[in-house]
């Protein structure tokens, strides 16, 4: 520990030079000023995130807010969008390592978040390295030569917009601590990329720019406006400087679109479909709900009832206030090695992104760059203007029971197999320090490895399901799929490859819990350096 720094607040010591440039004394300063202003309020709100749920274990449903009837109601529209945040119709994500986010803001799509959240593995180092990597791209100066010699930089007119999305309400950042509390991710994350970059990016009208991850309610989004106004005022910036896109990737928060909208209603331009965590957020909320139990993760898709519904009501509110619907992840990667394999992938793609602006989203999302020129073809086919703020979905109208009905579907034992291979490599990898793994043709970060795995705990934990086949989906076919992992999974050479037995028996420990792991990135964070 630093004994440099004052008695309450401690940091683990920089171990280069651009870290102590990120950590400096001023940054830290700001860092505990946050921390004892907001985590009560933090704590709080995670208090009744589990008051809630266990409500929702007793057979409470989620539903609209009566209290908050007015603000549904109200005529009222958030502030004007920056004109750099105008056109947003391809976005590009991946995790803040130097080679991604030269690639990324190189790769012509409108917008890059960088993402310190669920694609991160959030190792000391890396968090550290992706501050001081954000900085130099912030300033043009960003470059990389990778181990084999070839040389990387920003072009000289990039258009990308930079966004950065820091790590959720629940997660802390355990490196540093003040007045003997671990600090929260979110503020370290926002709050550092904020202290040095700020100034460049509000002079140049590019932000700061954010994504905010994993919202359950506007009370929470409340959270974040008075964060980014005491930070705005603590910079000597203009209340509204900070701009931020919310995820709507939680089965709560969908109820509260409206309200969160409201509660930032000076910064907020858009919401955003976040579909895999939405996914796992429904298998999360309803885990003791046997009537609720979604199919296999290859048959949920978005043109499944509670997800079609789910979308369009964003789309449907969004525009009433005058912000953006943005759609969500494409998580399909090129398949080089089989021409015809790629072009399922590929007409998977452009399926769900023409459904996208045809139901009247103003942007995608894509997770690699040869999706780009895909996405942006059918955009700009179909959405010729920046964007679709005149499109009013006014024959959208939604019920309780509309946003909560169940899939159906089936649940065979590849899928079930494919949910335990696909676990245990990426909890492997991510203990290993990444976030953002290839498996499958399909690019996995912690929401879709999620869904796996809260699938696997309450098909188990719910009883008496079968699989297609009439067999007993029980423990027993669960512990020998365990068992005989490595006869369907080498290791060897994969992502994580030292990790594999430990991330096999975490699964194991966690399939067989009690309790459902509220996020499987809590416990895993224990055990990184």
């Amino acid at each position: 520990m630093s004994a440099a720094l004052p008695p309450v607040i401690t940091a683990q010591t920089a171990t280069t030079t651009a870290h102590a440039a990120v950590l400096t004394s001023a940054a830290l300063e700001l860092l505990a000023e946050l921390h004892r202003r907001f985590e009560p309020t933090r704590q709080a709100l995670l208090a009744v995130r589990r008051e809630r749920q266990a409500r929702f274990d007793s057979g409470e449903l989620p539903d609209f807010l009566p209290e908050t009837q007015a603000i549904r109601n109200g005529d009222w529209r958030v502030a004007e969008i920056p004109a750099a945040l105008r056109d947003r119709r391809v976005e590009i994500t991946g995790p803040v390592d130097r080679k991604m986010i030269i690639n990324a803001l190189n790769s012509g799509a409108k917008v890059f978040m960088a993402d310190f959240e669920d694609s991160s593995s959030p190792v000391w180092e890396a968090m550290l390295d992706g501050q001081q990597n954000l900085r130099d791209a912030v300033a043009g100066t960003i470059e990389f030569t990778s181990p084999e010699g070839r040389h990387y930089a920003l072009k000289p007119r990039s258009t990308t917009v930079l966004m950065v999305r820091p790590r959720g309400w629940h997660l802390d950042e355990k490196h540093v601590v003040v007045d003997g509390q671990r600090i929260s991710g979110s503020l370290f994350d926002l709050a550092l990329f904020a202290f040095h970059n700020a100034a460049v990016l509000a002079s140049n009208g590019r932000g700061p720019f954010f994504y905010l991850p994993k919202l359950q309610s506007h009370r929470e989004a409340a959270l974040w406006d008075e964060v980014m106004a005491f930070v705005e005022v603590r910079l000597g910036l203009p209340i509204g400087t900070m701009k931020a896109t919310v995820l709507i990737e939680t089965l709560p928060a969908v109820f509260e679109m409206d309200e969160i909208l409201h509660a930032l209603r000076g910064r907020v331009v858009a919401l955003n479909c976040g579909r895999w965590d939405y996914i796992f957020s429904y298998i999360k909320t309803f885990r003791a709900h046997r009537d609720r139990v979604l199919p296999e993760r290859t048959q949920i898709g978005m043109t499944a009832p509670f997800l079609k519904v789910y979308s369009e009501w964003l789309i449907r509110t969004c525009p009433r206030r005058g912000a953006f619907a943005m759609g969500g992840m494409a998580a399909q990667i090129p398949i080089g090695s089989d021409p015809d394999a790629n072009e399922v992938a590929m007409a998977k793609v452009r399926a769900d992104k023409q459904r996208e602006v045809s139901a009247g989203h103003d942007g995608t999302w894509v997770a690699h760059p040869a999706l780009i020129p895909i996405a942006q073809g059918i955009f700009d086919a179909g959405m010729p203007a920046p964007n679709q703020l005149q499109v009013m979905r006014d024959d959208v109208s939604v019920t309780r029971d509309g946003l909560i009905a169940p899939s159906t579907g089936t649940i065979t034992r590849a899928g079930f197999l494919t949910n335990i291979d696909v676990c245990v490599r990426y909890v492997a990898a991510w203990l290993d320090g990444l976030g953002c793994v290839p498996i499958h043709h399909l690019m996995e970060d912690a929401a879709t490895a999620e869904i796996s795995r809260a699938q696997l705990w309450q098909w188990l934990h719910v009883g008496g399901l079968r699989f297609d086949d009439g067999t007993p989906l029980d423990f027993p076919a669960f512990d020998a799929a365990i068992a005989t992992i490595r006869s369907r999974v080498n290791p060897t050479g994969l992502p994580g490859e030292q990790k594999f037995d430990a991330a096999t028996r975490l699964l194991s420990a966690w399939t067989h819990s009690d309790e459902l792991v509220e996020f499987l990135t809590l416990p895993c964070y224990e055990q990184l350096p």
